[in-house]
């Protein structure tokens, strides 16, 4: 029988190159989602500026978080603890470098601090001269820098002998060129190198290193001495290998957990799309085929040898289209990750990689979405009696079983539940962390029950059919429901794209609107000053805050923390707000309920409503907060405040948040215009104020943008992703309408003998491709809907999302015009020839 499966293929093209298509690009998705994860996993970053040292030691940027509450815990307790990552840069104490000199097989070790500047209008990195041997930068020209000197890369276009001026930590001072050194190979950022004395007083962290580099001493054993670094820098992070590029570029590393999330949602996502549309492409192959397999049964085929014909021309096409896709799956996933670099979610130092596993994974998702279907397909054809054979064949099969009334009932059990919840538990847009996965639930649930909801939507809708085609509509309402399940195969990819783009465009616009209003509620600030070389100076705000025109600033830090007392869980802490007590009244509008924000200062923090609540504090009480770079403060709660559900934050001081960040200062102002000053009349007095220190001037539209654009990153995302999801969606449209109508060349013979013109026959076809986009449309309308309403209720006390009615517009009418392209040409191809010959030979 696999000898019969193999020659039947050749025959039957329609359904081979049908199936093939829908497992090649379910495979071909779930490939390169495999590889953006593996790429976030191992997050590779070839170290550049420190790749000399084979031993690298960094701060942890982890920590343990307790599970539950540590007052309960037990001894005997498993799994206590989950790790938890710090949003800053850990440094370490100089101290660790003189230890770390004692260790048996370490040659040199050299402390590396690193900070933002701008010099001579170029942006940089700054480094003490020592460090230069990390790398090792060579001197070309001049010699080692001293104090008031710097140390430039050819790039820069200096020479020895020069002056610049160098803006670095919130300041701008003249320096000598003492020399040019130059790198052996590209790096990245650009350094300027300093004096030691130089380089720790602009670094904001005197005494402190960002990195220490070990070198080994000749014929040591690497490991046993990253063993023994490990050992003596107890609590740090000892890397060696590719793993030196975190060190060096510490964004490699969350950016590489933010790729593994977004590869596991979509790969997610993907695998359960691929395995629906594959097995309903499959099924839909076979039940076209069902005349031949009758005749097989009458003429003696054994259903094991039905089922072994009908599995092996399945697992045929799906090895063959599974090893393509394994072959392109790397390409796709590489342009995919091209994508994220361009646009700034990754960063390009971060090296894609894909191995064989992805292309594993991807291929038996589809092999198993393949083997079930074909399962499926050839156990319904197995059971057909001899006797019966015939007449089965010859009539609609019944499509309501068992198995499809449970899976409906589970799927809309599950999004009910989620909807539930995402309504009585959720608030703001975590909301959407329910919302989503819903989506999935309502269309595998209306999927289940395609054929009946599609029956009587025909009964419906052929009232309008009748009126708007006359006889050509009528014959298609009456085609349609003589062949539901036909129909609803066609059906049922049409409401999956249009459901799931409607939901996830919709819960991305909403969201991201909720989050631009929630800021542009919250700061009522009308100019913005920042900072293009690491920070604002300390002594800004007081400036600022005696020019004309100027009602009040803030400096405006934001990072996150964890609370430890009392006991929290919150994997990725709480975001935190750091503002200036004297100004953050006139530049926020926070409602404060209980307390005031000019008593924001030394160790304190107003919080949230809703955290006093969860927290069991008020005025007066403390907490005992962790700082995004671990250290541990205990603060006092000075101000209760009301703020818009889902974008609560902690107030803190700015000069207590800024010193715990990795900038260490302040890296924007927020200013407050005094009643009768517009904002273009205090933005020029602020750049006569700053002029000549490293700052930029914006004004209220400058400040919303920069957040929308913030914004619009992750959104992008997003649509990315989603996008592919929906392009492969599109892709099972069009082949399951093509693979149904091209085999109604028979039909169409006939339909034409009996005195139908081509014409007639065109627009029947056309009028039943109308008919099922309609059904399609309204039902994926549903299914989002089932999504979208709890959320908007929720995140936005509406029933409507947030986001242009076009865009809407524009998905319906690609569906709609998708249907009538997929059905048109093929119904045009299928009525070339005589009638007489199609009526004959049908499509085979």
């Amino acid at each position: 029988m696999l000898r019969l499966a193999f020659r039947t293929l050749r025959l039957r093209k329609g359904g081979f190159i049908g199936t093939f298509v829908a497992v090649f690009f379910g495979a071909l998705i779930v490939a390169s989602c495999g590889g953006l994860m593996e790429t976030g996993i191992r997050g590779n970053a070839e170290p550049q500026r420190l790749a000399a040292a084979p031993i690298l030691v960094t701060g942890g940027q982890t920590f343990e978080l307790p599970k539950k509450d540590p007052a309960t815990l037990d001894a005997d307790d498993d799994e206590k603890f989950e790790t938890a990552r710090l949003p800053e840069r850990v440094r370490l104490d100089n101290g660790l470098v003189s230890r770390l000199r004692a260790v048996p097989g370490v040659s040199d070790v050299v402390g590396e601090v690193s900070f933002p500047l701008a010099a001579g209008g170029q942006r940089a990195l700054g480094h003490a001269w020592d460090s230069a041997a990390l790398t090792p930068y060579a001197l070309s020209a001049g010699a080692a820098p001293k104090a008031g000197e710097v140390v430039v890369e050819p790039t820069s276009g200096l020479k020895p002998g020069d002056r610049v001026d160098i803006a670095a930590h919130g300041e701008t001072e003249p320096f000598r060129v003492a020399g040019v050194a130059t790198a052996p190979r590209p790096i990245t950022r650009s350094a300027v190198f300093f004096s030691a004395a130089d380089a720790a007083r602009l670094s904001g962290y005197p005494g402190k290193a960002d990195v220490i580099g070990v070198f080994t001493e000749p014929g040591a054993d690497l490991e046993t001495v990253r063993e023994n670094v490990a050992k003596a820098a107890a609590g740090a992070t000892v890397l060696s290998g590719i793993d030196r590029g975190v060190a060096e570029f510490p964004e490699a590393e969350s950016s590489g957990s933010n790729l593994i999330v977004i590869a596991a949602v979509s790969g997610g996502l993907s695998v359960m799309v691929a395995m629906f549309v594959v097995a309903g492409t499959l099924s839909l192959s076979t039940q076209q085929r069902s005349r031949e397999l009758a005749l097989m049964r009458a003429i003696g085929t054994t259903p094991r040898q039905l089922r072994r014909m009908v599995l092996g021309e399945a697992l045929a096409v799906g090895l063959l289209a599974t090893g393509l896709a394994a072959a392109f799956g790397p390409l796709l996933g590489e342009w995919l990750f091209g994508r994220l670099v361009e646009n700034g979610v990754v960063p390009e130092v971060l090296r894609f990689y894909q191995g064989w596993l992805p292309a594993v994974v991807g291929a038996g998702a589809a092999m198993l979405a393949v083997f079930i279907a074909a399962f499926v397909a050839g156990r319904r054809a197995g059971k057909i009696r001899p006797t019966e054979a015939l007449a089965e064949a010859a009539v609609t099969r019944r499509w309501l079983t068992p198995t499809r009334v449970v899976l409906a009932v589970l799927c809309f059990g599950g999004g009910l539940a989620l909807a539930i919840v995402t309504v009585a538990v959720m608030t703001g847009p975590i909301a959407a962390s329910t919302a989503g996965p819903a989506v999935i639930l309502w269309a595998l649930g209306v999927a289940m029950i395609t054929p009946g909801v599609a029956k009587v939507m025909t009964a419906i809708l052929q009232w309008p059919m009748r009126l708007l085609g006359g006889i050509d509509g009528r014959l298609a309402v009456l085609n349609t429901r003589a062949g539901i399940v036909r129909a609803a195969g066609a059906v049922t990819p049409i409401m999956l794209a249009v459901g799931i783009a409607t939901a996830n465009i919709y819960l991305q616009t909403t969201q991201q609107e909720l989050a631009n209003q929630a800021f542009t509620e919250d700061v009522r600030a009308d100019a913005v000053i920042g900072s293009v070389a690491g920070g604002l100076s300390p002594g800004l705000v007081q400036r600022i805050q005696t020019v004309p025109g100027v009602a009040g600033a803030s400096e405006y830090v934001t990072t996150n923390v964890f609370v430890e007392k009392p006991y929290e869980r919150a994997d990725d802490g709480r975001p935190a707000i750091g503002l200036t007590a004297s100004g953050a009244g006139a530049t926020t509008d926070t409602k404060v309920t209980q307390g005031d924000l000019k008593s924001l200062t030394g160790r304190s923090v107003a919080l949230p409503e809703v955290f006093a609540k969860d927290f069991g504090r008020g005025i007066g009480d403390t907490l005992s907060l962790r700082l995004g770079d671990g250290t541990p403060v205990e603060v006092k709660v000075v101000a209760v405040t009301s703020q818009r559900p889902g974008f609560e934050s902690l107030l803190l001081p700015a000069d207590l948040l800024a010193p715990h960040t990795t900038a260490g200062l302040a890296p924007q102002m927020l200013v407050r215009a005094a009643p009768g000053v517009d904002s273009a009349t205090l933005t020029e007095r602020l750049r006569e104020a700053t002029a000549g220190q490293p700052v930029t001037v914006g004004d209220r539209d400058a400040l919303v943008a920069a957040h929308a654009k913030d914004q619009a990153v992750g959104a992008w995302v997003n649509y990315l992703m989603v996008g592919m999801i929906i392009a492969y969606t599109v892709i099972s449209v069009a082949n399951t309408l093509v693979m149904a109508t091209m085999r109604r060349r028979r039909e169409f013979g006939l339909q034409r003998l009996t005195g139908s013109t081509r014409a007639q026959v065109l627009r029947m076809a056309g009028f039943e491709g109308g008919l099922v986009a309609v059904i399609g449309i309204v039902l994926g309308t549903v299914v989002s809907a089932g999504a979208i309403v709890p959320f908007c209720l929720v995140a936005a006390d509406s029933l409507l999302p947030m986001g242009s009615p076009l865009i809407y517009l524009s998905i319906i009418g690609i569906a709609a015009a998708l249907a009538l392209a997929a059905t048109l040409v093929p119904a045009w191809a299928a009525t070339r020839g005589q009638p007489v010959d199609a009526a004959t030979t049908g499509s085979d």
